[in-house]
C-alpha cells in the first residue's frame, strides 16, 4: 500500500503580500516595522512622522469634530506646490481625530514611493480611492499644487468620483502653512452633498466644482496671504507666526 507523504504547506494567505512587503520596505532600513496595515501604513513610523510635524508646526485644525469617528470620508485641501502638503494633512489631523487618516498621490518609485507608503499614501487612482473608501478609511485628496497660496488648483473629479458612487462625505478644507514661522491652519467645512437631480460623471463634476469654492471662500476668509511670497508670513499680514 502506497503511502502519501504531505509537504508543509504554508497556509497563511497573506504570504505573498509579505514577499511584496518585504521588497518594498528594503530601502526603508532600520525605520521599517511589521506593525503595518492592510494598505502599507506604518503606525510606527506615522507617530514618528507626527512628531517631527509638532516640532516644525503649531498647527491649529478646526472642523475636525465633522469628522466621522468610524467609516470613510473624503477632505479635499489646496496644495502648495512642493511643499507635500496632502502629507502634512493626513499626518495632522491622523494625530488629532486618533485614527489612521491616508493622503491619495503617492509616487510609484522607490525609495520615496516606499516611504510615502509606509505614511499612509495611495496611488492617485480612482480604483484605490474606492477600495480604501469601501474599508471605511479616510483620505484626503490634494488639488493641483500652486505658488500663490490664495490660489486653488484643479481637483481631479475622478479621485472624488468613488465618493459620490458609495456615497461618502466629501469635507473642503483649507490649509494655510508658514514658509517663516512655526504657524499653520487647517479649516475643515461642512460635507458637500451630491445633487440628488444628477447622476454619474456630471454628478462628480458638479460635486467637485462646489468643493472648490468652499475651499476657494475659505481662503478668502483666511486673508494674510498677499503675494505668494514669504513676506506673507511677517508679522504685519492677516495671518502672524506664533
Amino acid at each position: 500500500m502506497g503511502q502519501v507523504i504531505r509537504m508543509p504547506v504554508d497556509r497563511s494567505d497573506t504570504a505573498p503580500r509579505v514577499t511584496a512587503a518585504k521588497a518594498d520596505v528594503a530601502p526603508m532600513g532600520p525605520l521599517a516595522r511589521w506593525d503595518v496595515d492592510d494598505w502599507g501604513r506604518d503606525e510606527s513610523m506615522a507617530r514618528i512622522a507626527a512628531r517631527f510635524n509638532h516640532l516644525r508646526w503649531s498647527t491649529t485644525i478646526g472642523g475636525h469634530e465633522r469628522l466621522p469617528k468610524r467609516g470613510g470620508a473624503v477632505v479635499v485641501i489646496n496644495s502648495r506646490r512642493f511643499a507635500l502638503t496632502p502629507w502634512f494633512v493626513a499626518l495632522s489631523l491622523s494625530d488629532e481625530i486618533e485614527r489612521p487618516v491616508r493622503f491619495v498621490g503617492r509616487p510609484d518609485s522607490a525609495p520615496f514611493g516606499s516611504l510615502a507608503r509606509r505614511l499612509g499614501g495611495l496611488l492617485a487612482r480612482p480604483d484605490e480611492v474606492a477600495g480604501a473608501l469601501r474599508d471605511g478609511q479616510v483620505l484626503v485628496i490634494g488639488a493641483l499644487g500652486t505658488l500663490d497660496p490664495r490660489k486653488l488648483g484643479d481637483i481631479d473629479h475622478r479621485l472624488v468620483g468613488p465618493a459620490v458612487e458609495l456615497n461618502i462625505p466629501v469635507f473642503p478644507a483649507a490649509v494655510a502653512v508658514s514658509q517663516t514661522s512655526r504657524s499653520a491652519r487647517i479649516e475643515i467645512a461642512s460635507a458637500v452633498k451630491p445633487s440628488s437631480k444628477r447622476r454619474g460623471p456630471l454628478s462628480e463634476l458638479e460635486l467637485t466644482n462646489r468643493v472648490g469654492n468652499r475651499i476657494a471662500r475659505l481662503l478668502k476668509e483666511f486673508g494674510g496671504a498677499r503675494t505668494g511670497t514669504p513676506l506673507d508670513w511677517l508679522p504685519f499680514s492677516g495671518m502672524r507666526g506664533d
